[in-house]
């Protein structure tokens, strides 16, 4: 089975070429909450799980583009991080399986900016 390994106290970089698979996708989706830099992917397939993924992203904040027919651009500089408290969040991701997949990131997240005591600020 394929993984990917991440080590703390390492910057990340590069380029993946996802196989353009709804489970994949929404793995590499919720992965864009993980920096406040742009994220470009492409090869995004067009189905309703992937779909709602990106419009829950866009509810918590993350700025979303769609660059081309299966071609996104993700910006996760200001996540709202209130509105993971909101039954309307809840309700959201209770209707989607793959939003299992926004926690490990969030949290991530959240334990960063408590750390560092400041808002993510990028030029997204």
């Amino acid at each position: 089975m394929e993984c990917f390994v991440i080590e703390g106290g390492h910057r990340l970089s590069g380029t993946i070429v996802p196989q353009g698979a709804k489970n994949e996708a929404l793995q590499v989706i919720s992965a864009t909450l993980l920096t406040s830099e742009e994220v470009v992917i492409d090869n995004i397939p067009n189905i309703l799980d992937v779909k709602n993924l990106i419009k829950l992203l866009k509810d918590i904040g993350v700025k979303v583009t769609k660059l081309d027919e299966n071609k996104y651009s993700f910006c996760a500089n200001e996540v709202n991080l209130d509105y993971l408290d909101s039954t309307a969040f809840v309700e959201k991701c209770s209707s989607l399986r793959g939003s299992v997949l926004l926690y490990g990131p969030l949290l991530g997240r959240r334990s960063e900016e408590r750390r560092v005591g400041k808002e993510c600020v990028s030029t997204c």
